[in-house]
This record gives structure tokens, C-alpha cells and sequence, in this order.
């Protein structure tokens, strides 16, 4: 039995209204939902949410809605918090599974992965991961208008002799239900997507970034 969780506040500032925002043509959390429901991995899919609009768009693209409390509708409230409270309201499952409502990119075959390979493995999560498309040890700073680097032993290193790091993809976040450790990316398995489907949606700019790489991707499939 698994269970799939999707968090999503009413409460946010820099993009209002982001979880329903309409993204080419639906909105925002529609892209989450639907993928859920195409994989056919999930016994049930919640949208855990404080919000009577967020609630209203999730049932209507077939969620069930499950209202949470209130001290986990304020700013300061986790994503992983609210994963864990709601799986602890829904009993009976195996494996859960947490997917964002502001992943548009995920695609099937990586939430499936995710799922075998935690079976497979003796871990409690997997999780979506990238590439950085940059070597982060070459990063500065700017302090009072001036560069300043970060890692200054790395300055002539070339790109090619850097070992290439990775980050969270803010895509999915599989658990094995019984599993009391928290989550860390320490120990864990992360599941690798390519960059051209992963765009955090956190400022304006990103929504408009994400809606570019969104549009050029369905003309490739188109042209296939």
C-alpha cells in the first residue's frame, strides 16, 4: 500500500496564490496530481492543505483533500513535518511518498525508480537529485560590491578536474513508512534527474523560466 502526500499552503508571498497559479494552461498542482494518478503507484493521493481554493482545484483534479492544523499553516512549517503528520493520519500504508505541488517536470519513470530502489535497498528515502550546472567550488561571494571566493584553493582549478556535486531536486521524497529516522540526504539514495526537468518556482522569474523550459519540451515531443 502506498500513499502519496502533496503539500500545499495557501500562504505564499513571493508568488500568491503559487500552488494554483495557472502554468500553461492549468494550474500549478494540476502537473502534481496528474502524475500521480498516470504512475498508478498510489493507493491514495492527499493534498494536505490550509487553504477551501487549493482544496477545491485538488478535488477537482481527483486528490482527496485533508485539511491540516494550524500550527502547521504558518510560515515556519516544514514540508517533511507536514509529510510525517499526515502520514501519521493515514494508518496502514508501507511506503509514502511526498511529491511537491510545484513539479510540473516530474515524469513517471523516476517516481517508479524511486519506489524500486527503495525496496531494493536497505535505506529509509530516496529522493529526486541534480547536477549543479556549475562547479560550485569556483562560487564567490560579493562583499561590499567586490568578488570575494569562496573556495580561493580552487581559483586555477579547471572545470573538468572538479568533482561533480549534486542538490535536491525539490521533486519527491519517498519513505518507507516505518522508518523512524528523520530525513537526511545522508545515507539515502538519491534519484538523478537531468537538469532540462528541474526548476525550483520560488520568485516570479523562476515561474517565468519554468513556463519557457515547460513549453520548448512539449514542441520537442510534439515534433516526435
Amino acid at each position: 500500500m502506498n500513499l502519496c502526500v502533496i503539500p500545499a499552503r495557501g500562504g505564499s508571498k513571493r508568488i500568491p496564490k503559487k500552488n494554483i497559479k495557472e502554468f500553461c494552461g492549468k494550474p500549478l498542482i494540476a502537473y502534481s496530481i496528474e502524475v500521480a494518478k498516470e504512475s498508478k503507484l498510489f493507493d491514495k493521493i492527499v493534498v494536505s492543505t490550509d487553504s477551501n481554493e487549493i482544496a477545491d482545484v485538488a478535488k477537482q483534479y481527483g486528490a482527496e483533500v485533508q485539511i491540516r492544523p494550524d500550527e502547521l499553516s504558518d510560515d515556519y512549517a516544514g514540508s517533511t513535518d507536514v509529510f510525517e503528520y499526515v502520514i501519521s493520519q493515514n494508518p496502514g500504508f508501507e511506503y509514502a511518498c511526498m511529491i511537491y505541488a510545484t513539479a510540473p517536470f516530474l515524469q513517471v519513470k523516476y517516481l517508479k525508480q524511486g519506489l524500486e530502489e527503495l525496496k531494493k535497498n536497505d535505506v529509509c528515502y530516496t529522493f529526486s537529485a541534480t547536477t549543479y550546472d556549475f562547479p560550485i567550488q569556483r562560487g564567490f561571494k560579493i562583499i561590499e560590491n567586490k568578488a570575494k571566493m569562496i573556495y580561493p584553493e580552487f581559483m586555477k582549478t579547471r572545470s573538468q578536474d572538479l568533482p561533480e556535486v549534486y542538490h535536491d531536486a525539490g521533486q519527491f521524497y519517498w519513505k518507507k513508512v516505518d522508518c523512524e529516522k528523520k530525513f537526511s540526504f545522508d545515507g539515502n539514495i538519491p534519484i538523478i534527474i537531468p537538469r532540462y526537468l528541474v526548476q525550483d518556482i520560488d520568485t516570479l522569474e523562476d515561474f517565468v523560466r519554468a513556463e519557457i523550459m515547460y513549453k520548448v519540451m512539449c514542441e520537442l515531443k510534439d515534433k516526435k
